[in-house]
């Protein structure tokens, strides 16, 4: 070891002045013991999803203050989008007297992205002025939060293996690089905190950037170039090799004269500055001492990252392009397994990606049958997760899994044959989906659910909903943030969707595609017998469901994935009904069957002429084991 030299002194003098101003701060902020004020994880977490304000709501609701009780229901709601039952709180507080729009407000906004979401809908709507103003306040107020959520991160050390060390602690200069390299992670970790909106797990990439990119442009539709250039300068600091941007910057440059003096932002500057001699010593830390780091940033210079570590970058982007390349070859379409059915359209008279519609999927009679199902269903169904109105007041919901099905049928309130129908109609929808979109990769039921939503006729006038909102299948769409979120609650597992339409004499009831905005339509789909729409589940592809006006509306919902480990459970269980039942049947008609050997082979006794008595015949060539033709080819298929 190499004794220390007069560094260390000067070093550790500075150290100790700043934990002594910090103890004293604390102590004057906190009393005398600011550690027992310390939340554990647990506390923390409960307070980013906004927990305490669910309780809030009841006991404000109870104590009689309903504004108060409105205002911490939305609260939590806005982070908990998801939750069921705050989403029916709050519809019925809409519908309660003296409740005022007012009071539906965030009571934890957060200043940047109130600004950012209002700044992107002028932008979009091409009212720049407007537009700056609040991109310039959510720029201000997210620097802003990021000094705040930095400053959190000279906490105590937290191990990250959960664990104590009984032995081989560290010396002294390990504990501090430990300590250190913690907190510059966390710094840097900061940036995703900020970008990440409420209720949201994961966060809007290049948040930073992207508004220099909004404001350099919108500054250039209202005429102020010097503010456009400052911007493009700016945004140049993180990706300085951008053509678009340095084509921009040659143009401001033309227009202001060369010798006008175009330079980024002090603040940009400073940060880009800080945050790169932070990912260095960072990035040394995780080469000589061992450990690793998630970089939050897409902007991190290649050379920065020590040539031991690049190849674990570029294993990530080999990653990343294999799975657009796996997108693409999904592309490539495999032969439909039966005969007689149509591609009526396809992704791009659709006007999308991943896109199908087939037709003749069905017969008409074997829609009917299906249709007698659904009466059962109005009886005994599940609704959706009990609910008989999950969507919509206008519309009554009715939902049969195919477990259900079988059960009805086990109990004979349904026919056996229309329960088996279901189970082999979805299958049939499995595999025309398997073969046209990924030929050779095995698609598993993610849920089968037929379901119907039937109008309320006395709840039609002035009805302005849909009858299921814009949403997509794996994932928590974001319109104003043009974003689609894979994380739970969404079922991020389910990678293909589709819909067997069983009717369509009723009005409204249509499916549609959206962009991301989920206002703009791309493609719609009218419902008719046999009609199978399919798509994938992700974020290519947000739907909805007009209103149901009048009528029934009936269908089956079905939901795929390459998953087995999230495969339908209740569709196993239901084909094991329904190979019992055909067991049962079997050994009945095997003992039918003895039985009429038996009787054929006793003398039958003789009329007075001596001839044997002539029993009723059938038609030439007719046979009475025959099933009629509709019913063999249900079978079949």
């Amino acid at each position: 070891p190499v004794a220390a030299g007069p560094w260390e002194a000067a070093l550790f003098g500075r150290v100790l002045q700043r934990a002594d101003c910090l103890q004293h701060c604390l102590g004057h902020r906190l009393g005398a013991a600011p550690s027992a004020h310390r939340a554990s994880p647990t506390i923390r977490r409960d307070f980013e999803r906004r927990e305490p304000y669910n309780y809030l709501q009841v006991a404000f609701f109870q104590l009689k203050k309903l504004d108060q009780a409105v205002s911490a229901a939305h609260t939590f709601f806005v982070a908990n989008p998801q939750h069921l039952q705050m989403r029916e709180d709050i519809e019925k507080y809409r519908r309660m007297s003296g409740v005022k729009s007012d009071n539906f407000r965030d009571l934890e906004a957060t200043p940047h992205w109130e600004a950012y979401e209002a700044g992107v809908q002028h932008y979009n709507a091409d009212e720049y002025l407007q537009a700056v103003a609040r991109l310039e306040e959510s720029l201000t107020e997210a620097l802003s939060a990021l000094e705040e959520c930095r400053a959190l991160c000279e906490g105590p050390w937290e191990d990250e293996d959960g664990e104590e060390e009984e032995e081989m602690q560290p010396g002294l200069y390990e504990a501090i690089a430990a300590h250190y390299v913690q907190v510059l992670k966390c710094r840097q970790q900061c940036v995703l905190e900020i970008a990440t909106k409420p209720g949201r797990i994961s966060a809007t990439e290049d948040f930073i950037p992207s508004h220099l990119d909004l404001l350099q442009f919108a500054y250039d539709q209202v005429g102020n170039q010097a503010l456009a250039a400052e911007c493009a300068a700016s945004y140049l600091l993180f990706y300085p090799t951008d053509e678009p941007m340095l084509e921009k910057m040659k143009q401001y440059r033309a227009e202001l004269g060369e010798d006008t003096a175009v330079a980024a932002r002090e603040s940009i500057q400073h940060y880009v500055q800080r945050s790169l001699m932070e990912k260095k010593l960072i990035y040394y830390a995780v080469e000589h001492l061992g450990g690793t780091f998630n970089d939050p940033d897409l902007w991190t210079p290649d050379e920065l990252i020590p040539e031991s570590l690049k190849e674990k970058h570029r294993e990530d982007q080999e990653k990343q392009k294999q799975e657009t390349l796996d997108m693409e070859e999904s592309e490539k379409r495999g032969p439909l397994p039966f005969e007689g059915i149509a591609v009526t359209m396809d992704s791009r008279r659709m006007n999308g990606t991943q896109r199908v519609v087939f037709d003749r999927v069905l017969t008409e009679s074997e829609c009917k049958d299906l249709l007698r199902l659904t009466k059962a269903a109005g009886e005994a169904g599940d609704g959706y997760r009990a609910r008989r109105s999950p969507h919509t007041p206008h519309e009554r919901f009715e939902g049969l899994t195919v477990l259900k099905a079988m059960q009805l049928a086990q109990n004979g309130d349904v026919d056996w044959r229309d329960a088996k129908l279901l189970l082999q109609a979805s299958e049939k929808s499995r595999k025309i989906i398997e073969s046209y979109f990924t030929p050779g990769k095995k698609l598993h039921f993610s849920f089968t659910h037929l379901v119907c939503r039937t109008a309320v006729d006395e709840e039609q006038e002035g009805r302005m909903d849909l009858s299921h909102p814009v949403h997509a299948d794996n994932c928590l769409l974001d319109p104003e943030g043009q974003e689609c979120w894979r994380e739970p609650p969404a079922y991020v597992y389910r990678d293909y969707s589709g819909i067997l339409y069983l009717n369509d004499d009723f009005q409204g009831g249509g499916l549609f595609f959206t962009e991301m905005d989920s206002v703009t339509v791309t493609a719609e789909v009218h419902p008719k017998c046999g009609r199978l729409v399919a798509f994938s589940s992700g974020k290519e592809n947000p739907h909805g469901v007009w209103a149901v006006r009048r009528g029934r509306r009936c269908a089956i919902a079905l939901w795929y994935t390459h998953s087995q480990e999230h495969a339908e459970q209740e569709r196993v269980k239901a084909e094991e009904l329904m190979e019992q039942r055909a067991v049962k049947q079997d050994r009945h008609n095997e003992e039918r069957q003895a039985d009429q050997s038996i009787r054929s082979s006793s003398e039958l006794p003789l009329s007075s002429s001596g001839a044997r008595p002539t029993s009723r015949r059938h038609k030439p060539g007719s046979n009475r084991t025959q099933q009629p033709k509709e019913l063999r080819a249900r079978d079949e298929f």
